[in-house]
This record gives C-alpha cells, sequence and structure tokens, in this order.
C-alpha cells in the first residue's frame, strides 16, 4: 500500500530522526513522563514483567507453564505501576525492553515506571518508545562496557528527544497501526501454523517410509513393537546396527578421549577435527575451524572419516543426529562426542541410514538407551547393539531416493514460508516507523 507524505516537514534538530511534519512537537522524554517510586506496601499486587514480545504482562503469563516461578519471599517494596504507566526495564529499554501497561500490578525495584504528565495516547507512545529507530538511540546513550549490561538511566532517558503529534493525531496513528499490525500478525501466524504442518508432514512421511515401505500392497506381518505396528515381512528380523558395519576393526567408533587429543594438539591447519556442532539436521555442514597434523591424524587413524562414513552425535537434545560424512570433504578426525559408522555397502544405504536414525523410529530406540548427565548422551556400547528392521539394499536406496525428492520439495516450501514471514515482519516494522516518526500521514486512513 502507497501511503501520501504530509505536506510540510521542518528540521527536527534529532540527527537520526531527521524532518518531521511541520506541526509534529519536538519535545524530551522528561516532559512527557515523570518517573513514579510508589512502592508497594505488602507485595500482595500482580507481579509484572517486560519483554520484547509481549510488552508489560503479568510474569506467570510469560513462563513456561510448569517453571518454577523464582521470586522473593516478600514483594514489599516492589515499584507499583498502574494502567497507561510505562514500564522500564533499564537493562534492555535499547532491546524492546519496555512498553506501557495495561495493568494496576508491580515490578522489580530495578525497574523504572514512569507516568504521564499530560494528555498523549499510550497506545501511540507504545509503538513510539519500541520502534526500532528509537531503541537504537536508546542504545546509543546507554552505559555499560559490554551489551548484555547496557544500562539507561533513568535521568538519561528523560533527556532525550522525541517528536509527537498532537493528541487527536497520535490516536489516529494508533488505531491505523492497531488494525494494519493486527493483519500483518494475521499473516504471520498463518506461516508459523503452515511451518508446524510442514514439520509434521516431513516427520510422517520419514517415518512412514522407513517403517512401512514405499509399496503399500506387500505383505506385513507384526513388529513386535507395539507402537510400531506392522513391518513389511520380507524385511525379516531385527539387525543390529553393528550388524551393517564392515568386518574391519574400528568399522564403529566414538572418537578419542580427552588424554588422546589433547587441546594444545590442535591446530589451524591440517587434517580437520569434527565436531558434534557440524552435524545438522540439514546433514553434515563444518563450522568448526581445528585441525590436527597429518602426524597426529595417523596416530589416531582408529577414529578416521571417510567419505560415505555415518556420523552421529552422542550428545544432544536428543543425542543420536546422524549424517553423512559429503563426498567432496577431506578425511577428517572426529572427537569424543561423535560416532562413525563405517557402512557394509553390500548391506547398507548411509543416506537411508541417516534417514531411519533421524525418524521418529530411530530417536524413539536411542531415547532408550540416552542418559541424563549434563547434557543427554548415548553410549558407543549400547549404541551398537540398537535393533531395526532393515528393508533390502535396494529398498534402502530407493527410500532414500524418494525422501530426499520429498524433503526437498518440504524444505523448498518451508523456506518459502520462512521467508514470506520475514517479509511481513519487515513489512511491520517499516510501517510502525513510518506511521510514528511523520514519513506517512496516515489519518484519513484511521477510521
Amino acid at each position: 500500500m502507497s501511503l501520501p507524505r504530509y505536506q510540510g516537514y521542518k528540521n527536527s534538530g534529532i540527527a537520526w530522526l531527521g524532518d518531521v511534519p511541520s506541526h509534529w512537537e519536538v519535545i524530551r522524554y522528561k516532559e512527557l513522563f515523570a518517573e513514579r517510586n510508589e512502592r508497594s506496601t505488602e507485595g500482595g499486587e500482580t507481579l509484572l514483567s517486560v519483554s520484547a514480545y509481549t510488552g508489560v504482562s503479568p510474569r506467570a503469563d510469560i513462563i513456561d507453564e510448569g517453571d518454577f516461578l523464582s521470586r522473593a519471599e516478600s514483594l514489599e517494596g516492589y515499584k507499583v505501576c498502574y494502567p497507561n504507566d510505562l514500564v522500564m526495564n533499564i537493562m534492555l529499554a535499547w532491546n524492546r525492553g519496555l512498553g506501557f501497561s495495561a495493568y494496576h500490578g508491580i515490578v522489580s525495584p530495578a525497574y523504572s515506571v514512569f507516568s504521564l504528565k499530560r494528555k498523549d495516547n499510550p497506545r501511540f507512545l507504545d509503538y513510539l518508545v519500541r520502534e526500532d529507530k528509537t531503541t537504537l538511540q536508546f542504545k546509543a546513550y546507554s552505559s555499560g562496557v559490554i551489551e548484555s549490561r547496557l544500562r539507561l538511566y533513568p535521568e538519561v532517558f528523560g533527556a532525550l528527544s522525541c517528536s509527537v503529534p498532537p493528541p487527536e493525531e497520535q490516536e489516529a496513528i494508533a488505531t491505523f497501526l492497531d488494525r494494519e499490525t493486527a493483519k500483518i500478525d494475521a499473516l504471520v501466524a498463518e506461516q508459523e501454523k503452515l511451518l508446524t504442518l510442514l514439520a509434521e508432514k516431513r516427520q510422517a512421511t520419514i517415518s512412514q517410509a522407513v517403517t512401512k515401505g514405499l509399496n503399500p500392497d506387500v505383505p506385513m506381518k507384526d513388529s513386535g513393537v507395539e507402537w510400531l505396528g506392522e513391518v513389511p515381512a520380507h524385511w525379516g528380523h531385527r539387525k543390529k546396527l553393528l550388524d551393517l558395519v564392515t568386518s574391519h576393526r574400528h568399522s564403529f567408533v566414538n572418537g578419542p578421549f580427552g588424554s588422546d587429543l589433547l587441546t594444545s594438539e590442535l591446530v589451524s591447519d591440517g587434517v580437520p577435527v569434527i565436531y558434534i556442532r557440524d552435524i545438522k539436521q540439514s546433514g553434515y555442514c563444518r563450522v568448526s575451524e581445528w585441525c590436527v597434523t597429518e602426524e597426529k591424524a595417523a596416530q589416531l587413524q582408529f577414529c578416521n572419516v571417510l567419505p560415505g562414513d555415518v556420523l552421529v552425535a552422542k550428545v544432544g537434545d536428543p543425542p543420536g543426529l546422524a549424517a553423512v560424512y559429503p563426498q567432496n570433504e577431506p578425511n577428517g578426525i572426529i572427537t569424543q562426542d561423535v560416532i562413525r559408522l563405517r557402512l557394509d555397502i553390500c548391506k547398507a544405504d548411509g543416506n537411508y541410514v541417516c534417514w531411519l536414525l533421524n525418524s521418529k523410529y530411530g530417536q524413539t530406540a536411542i531415547d532408550q538407551i540416552s542418559v541424563e548427565s549434563t547434557r543427554t548422551r548415548v553410549g558407543l556400547g549400547e549404541y551398537k547393539q540398537l535393533r531395526f528392521f532393515i528393508p533390502p539394499l535396494k529398498e534402502q536406496q530407493a527410500i532414500s531416493i524418494f525422501l530426499d525428492k520429498e524433503m526437498g520439495r518440504l524444505d523448498a516450501l518451508t523456506v518459502e514460508a520462512l521467508r514470506a514471514i520475514g517479509l511481513l515482519k519487515e513489512r511491520r516494522t517499516a510501517l510502525i516507523s513510518a506511521a510514528v516518526t511523520g514519513k506517512i500521514d496516515v489519518r484519513h486512513l484511521a477510521n
């Protein structure tokens, strides 16, 4: 939608803001707001918090259900806020950690609370103070050495300037933005629902293929596993993962323990060292930078990696994520938290084994041997003994080709949905910014 500009503009005197409509007022925040330091005498009011995503909300509404709501034994002395007060987390003001309250409640004493000094419109001001360019200004004037410790102190906030239209025009802009952002949010919600459906379709398609095969007419048999149901009769009995690797020694290993590969032996160039962070849902993608020398790699030959090997993350949430080491990668070395399978190519297809291990079928089996620690992990011995129904090799290859094609199609739809969400959010941000800084005139569109 193409929107008109105002007829006349003036220089705001604020570098980041530039020109503003001629009739808009350039004003300091301390002329709009007065700091409120009223304290709760009993601490029984609704405890509020502020976030970049939800603005000001009851704290219980912005934590996951079942989380422990930590709070002081007494909330006496917490700051009181009322509807239409501005609540600011001074450590997160630069990241939209502020907004107007719709509640009578209390907030942490570390927050700042401001009441309106004039008859300005809280909805308009909420859009203004959470707008991207405004929060960049807050960041520029925040104090602190590192980003996570930046603080926008109330007196500094009060000295900063903004530009506001008359109250009736503030109302018109807020009404317009309420309506238009609601439309955009609804479109974003539709795309997010599509992403959920695509993810469900992805997992269902993979699970169907690796547990039922591609031919719906083949004879089936009871798997003996209640949740799994029937599997194709010709897939035979379950096989151990250990049965799928070559007969050579060190075909199924994890990486060297700490004493075998010291941090001091890592170098920036040489034979790449493969970490669990290199194993992605989408496949292998090296993000690690460390290597070992050729001499050290020769000492660790038992845990080397060749193109076509299957790599599995021993640690993760959940553990067991698998990927094939690509053909265009140089030979490497795995770390302690990575398992490497060198499959017998007459028995198993690497791509199929990864589809299997990453499916619900595979993850359910892996969950049964996972151990809770600082991070959930699986042990090599138990992992080798995992059993699965495995189709004949040619059928594995056919399933892999089918899944590659289907997942490519679903992934393309996912990318398009993510792109649409990104564009919609950019549109929302740009619309708010243009409206609250006077770059567009929306007064005639308020009704």
